[in-house]
């Protein structure tokens, strides 16, 4: 079996939200958490790096049309937000800090400034983090992800049992 193939799943492997058992997918090559995270960041599936990581904006596909990897586990919730939020403020911040103390421009002027820079970082942002937090999960085999982490490990020869 190859890194590309799959396999039909047993039942206790199928997806709980659809109507039939899932297919569980063949374990995909080794990859580090760092190259997950840059297909994450680039919106693409972490584990093949080949197939879309989202179907919509910020809403991540069940499953890579390209690998079978399931992906409808992730729990990434409003961490990619609290992030933007962060790298955002550290950027926009020190800028408002910087002009307001060399210039003194009006309240409008800083309204026409920073405003549309905010809301532009914001929406450029937010996806490419979300990537990484799903991918960040992924790699880690948090929130539902167990499953192929140990499928992948067990290929790879990685595989630790607890309590052993």
């Amino acid at each position: 079996m190859t890194p590309g193939d799959v396999r039909p799943a047993t039942t206790e492997t199928a997806d709980p939200r659809a109507g039939s058992p899932a297919e569980v997918p063949a374990p995909c090559a080794p990859v580090s958490t760092r190259q997950a995270l840059l297909r994450g960041l680039r919106g693409r599936c972490p584990c093949c790096g080949k197939g879309r990581l989202f179907r919509a904006f910020l809403k991540v596909a069940d499953r890579c049309d390209v690998c079978g990897e399931e992906l409808h586990h992730h729990q990434a919730d409003d961490f990619p937000a609290y992030v933007v939020i962060v790298i955002v403020g550290h950027i926009i911040v020190p800028l408002v800090l910087l002009v307001e103390t060399r210039f003194a421009p009006a309240t409008w002027v800083h309204l026409v400034l920073w405003l549309p820079l905010t809301i532009g970082l914001s929406l450029a942002l937010i996806q490419p983090v979300k990537g990484v937090v799903v991918a960040l999960q992924w790699a880690f085999g948090m929130h539902g992800f167990e499953a192929a982490k140990e499928r992948r490990d067990l290929a790879a020869g990685t595989l630790h049992i607890r309590g052993a």
